[in-house]
């Protein structure tokens, strides 16, 4: 549902640019959006200061209430993030249409006639098919790449604890080497689907395709990180709203705790009662953790899969041109 209003509004800012001044209309409503832009780093740099004032009130034992009251000032930020990267995405769609715009000026200038793009053409139907796929294909691997990084982490956390319990000094450095070389090591392929993707298909089946390509990559990326940064604060904020007790049983006021108190009885017969999450709780953390790539790291980086796929194209439009798709002539 939070893909509805951005939509409309996009649509309606790419109609009346371009019906004033064509591709260059759109160009300056691009710049008009990244005009902007100290608005929405403003507002989407609140949630991690509110977050890290959290964690520094655990680290130094403050009362439970300030942790309580970072929280609610987290949940805010959540909800100013997305607005924050709503106009990043915005933007990101505008500057890309653009450079399709670029791209098929230059393809028309190399060719020698007037190119124009039909959807019915199997190539560029096909091409079409295969960039709408793309943003979903880079965003499972860079949700991948967190996961399995904070599983590393947890694993050598795991580790230090019977170390650190007996007293001795937490090794932060190998923690932090675990989040450093995964932010470099798991975003080769990432990379190299924005660049390849479109060379590949370009110079094997040509410029339409490879215009189909581009607009699938645009149309679908444009959903998806919409979707992606308002549904990771949406479950960020859920388990916020489970850990400050406002979530209540149904048909009542008693609030649904944290955790819970849990006795079961052991082989011997001897009863253990420890604490433990409760459902409601479990559940909530679980869409946490797919919440926070999704809104940090998925979300944000299908703007960098738009606008850069849209550039490589336009900087090796001319060889494409000339060059690329000699097999599939007939077809095209």
């Amino acid at each position: 549902m939070s893909n509805i209003i951005p939509i409309f509004c996009l649509a309606a800012t790419i109609l009346v640019s371009f019906s004033f001044a064509a591709m260059y209309g759109v160009a300056m409503a691009a710049i008009g959006m990244l005009g902007v832009l100290p608005i929405a780093l403003t507002i989407d740099g609140y949630g991690p200061i509110s977050d890290n004032a959290g964690g520094i009130a655990e680290m130094s034992y403050l009362a439970p209430h300030v942790r309580e009251n970072t929280d609610e000032l987290d949940a805010a930020g959540n909800t100013t993030a997305a607005i924050g990267k709503g106009f990043a995405i915005g933007s990101a769609a505008l500057v890309a249409l653009a450079l399709f715009g670029a791209f098929i000026t230059r393809v028309s200038g190399d060719t020698g006639h007037q190119v124009d793009i039909d959807i019915l053409n199997p190539l560029t139907f096909s091409g079409l098919l295969f960039g709408a796929m793309l943003p979903y294909w880079f965003s499972a691997l860079t949700m991948d790449a967190v996961g399995t990084a904070a599983e590393e982490m947890i694993a050598e956390i795991v580790r230090q604890e019977p170390f650190i319990m007996a007293g001795g000094e937490p090794d932060h450095a190998k923690c932090i080497a675990i989040s450093t070389k995964a932010s470099l090591a798991r975003m080769i392929a990432p990379g190299c689907i924005v660049i390849i993707s479109p060379l590949v298909v370009g110079l094997v089946f040509g410029y339409k395709a490879l215009a189909g390509l581009l607009a699938g990559i645009i149309v679908s990326g444009i959903q998806i990180a919409f979707s992606a940064s308002n549904t990771g604060g949406s479950w960020d904020n859920c388990k916020k709203f489970v850990e400050a007790g406002k979530l209540t049983l149904a048909g009542s006021d008693v609030p649904i705790q944290k955790k819970e108190t849990v006795t079961e009885i052991l082989a011997n017969g001897e009863q253990k009662t420890f604490s433990r999450s409760t459902m409601e709780h479990a559940a909530a953390v679980v869409g946490d953790t797919v919440g926070d790539p999704l809104k940090d790291t998925s979300g944000p980086s299908i703007n960098i899969l738009v606008k850069l796929s849209a550039i490589t194209s336009l900087v090796f439009g001319s060889f494409i041109a000339k060059y690329g798709g000699k097999a599939f002539e007939t077809i095209a």
